[in-house]
């Protein structure tokens, strides 16, 4: 009778923006993706430039040989995104600290989409554990927010190539931080991702040499797969379904795709966790078991928490408390 409750709450909290999320269709926008393509390439181009972006991935997500110079006020990092938009508000990311003391790990965070504030009780928690926690804004997310849009629709969408873009953007915009932090003289740097945030904060790990730790929760492999088959999600596969299906999605997104960077997900040097949601209808467990599975076939052991909730309904507090707990313990080993 509980779990039967606890999964018409998440489904409830699923269904609660869909009133804001509308059926479009099919956009490429191969030049948003790719720089230096052409928009008129057609699919075929756009999935030849994603396997190219895989093949040199170490370009595709990497930094400009200068960091930015970052503003401070009171507990707030801000400074420019190297990744221009024409969104004004979003070519600028803050960062949030959180810290009760002079901790040389710095845990940097990313929140879920369509996220509307940070999160306060997880900073403390981390923060009264030993961290200083850095919120990261992610693309058209809180401060960095398109006016006039009800939800973070650039972030995530039937537009392949804004998609692209935006987390693309989101692994640069979290490795500039780090770089940033780094500069600062934070000793020891870890990553921890929610649900989107997850994709962000693995391709981070996957790409950052510096990051030593990576916890990431309600993730997948196949961001393809998660929106196609996750409950979220419902009104991008319906926008979608008409012109692609699902292998073509898979070839477009194989750069967001953690499955595409298993090697380097399992390199020396790296420790991962990952807190999975037994009863997930947004990212099927499934998904998470099978990039567990590639990972372990890679060569790695990364550490797994299920968990017998939804995704929505890992927030309370009956479960989030040992999920952090565990994330905890797992960072600070």
């Amino acid at each position: 009778m509980y779990y039967k409750w606890l999964d018409r709450w998440d489904e409830r909290r699923t269904r609660r923006r869909d009133h804001d999320k509308t059926v479009t269709g099919l956009e490429l926008d191969t030049d948003l993706a790719f720089p230096g393509a052409r928009s008129s390439g057609g699919a075929e181009e756009f999935y030849r430039l994603a396997e190219q972006a895989v093949t040199d991935s170490s370009s595709f997500f990497g930094l400009d040989d200068a960091l930015s110079q970052a503003s401070r006020d009171d507990h707030w990092l801000s400074f420019p995104s190297s990744i221009v938009t024409e969104t004004i508000e979003n070519n600028t990311v803050r960062a949030k600290l959180t810290t009760a003391g002079a901790s040389k790990h710095a845990l940097v965070v990313f929140h879920h989409w369509n996220a509307t504030s940070r999160n306060p009780q997880l900073a403390k928690f981390f923060s009264w554990r030993g961290f200083a926690v850095f919120e990261i804004a992610m693309p058209y997310h809180l401060e960095r927010a398109r006016p006039g849009s009800s939800h973070a629709d650039y972030m995530l969408c039937p537009n392949l190539g804004r998609t692209v873009r935006s987390i693309r953007q989101a692994v640069v915009d979290g490795r500039q931080l780090i770089g940033i932090l780094r500069r600062d003289g934070y000793e020891k740097i870890s990553v921890l991702g929610i649900s989107l945030g997850s994709w962000v904060a693995g391709l981070i790990a996957a790409h950052e040499p510096v990051v030593n730790k990576a916890s990431l929760f309600l993730t997948g492999g196949s961001l393809a797969d998660m929106v196609w088959t996750g409950s979220a999600t419902r009104h991008i596969r319906a926008s979608l379904e008409d012109s692609i299906d699902l292998a073509q999605l898979r070839q477009a997104w194989a750069p967001l795709d953690l499955e595409s960077y298993t090697e380097r997900l399992a390199r020396p040097g790296l420790d991962l966790q990952m807190v999975v949601a037994g009863r997930d209808r947004v990212v099927l467990p499934n998904l998470s078991k099978h990039l567990i599975e590639r990972i372990e076939h890679a060569g790695a052991k990364p550490t797994v928490k299920w968990v017998n909730c939804g995704h929505y309904s890992l927030s309370l507090p009956t479960y989030t408390l040992g999920a952090g707990i565990s994330a905890s313990r797992f960072l600070n080993a």
